[in-house]
């Protein structure tokens, strides 16, 4: 969990889905963010069980996307901070592997 909100554009979304649940083109447009990079975000902050998306019909039939905050209380100690370290080193050797052998 602590990974997911070490990147600055995430503790934005945690602050503004704070006040409720709120559709992902409002969100976009309020945090100044294009929707594949806020979707990225999303993704990792929903895989942390931080925050759950659900999605809706429009009275017209449109898809509608909206995020909110699950409950979470994260606690921050220097035990924390070395697994999520390692676990982040994990997930980007993996990544790295991936593409070295996609070449």
């Amino acid at each position: 969990m602590l990974t997911a909100v070490a990147h600055p554009l995430r503790l934005r979304i945690v602050a503004e889905l704070a006040g409720g649940r709120v559709h992902v083109r409002e969100l976009a447009r309020r945090l100044d963010m294009s929707r594949p990079l806020l979707y990225m975000h999303l993704d990792r902050l929903e895989k942390a069980g931080m925050v759950t998306g659900q999605l809706e019909l429009s009275e017209d039939g449109k898809a509608m996307k909206y995020f909110q905050l699950v409950p979470f209380e994260l606690r921050v100690t220097a035990a924390t901070i070395v697994a999520a370290l390692e676990a982040d080193a994990t997930t980007q050797k993996g990544e790295t592997d991936m593409r070295e052998s996609n070449q």
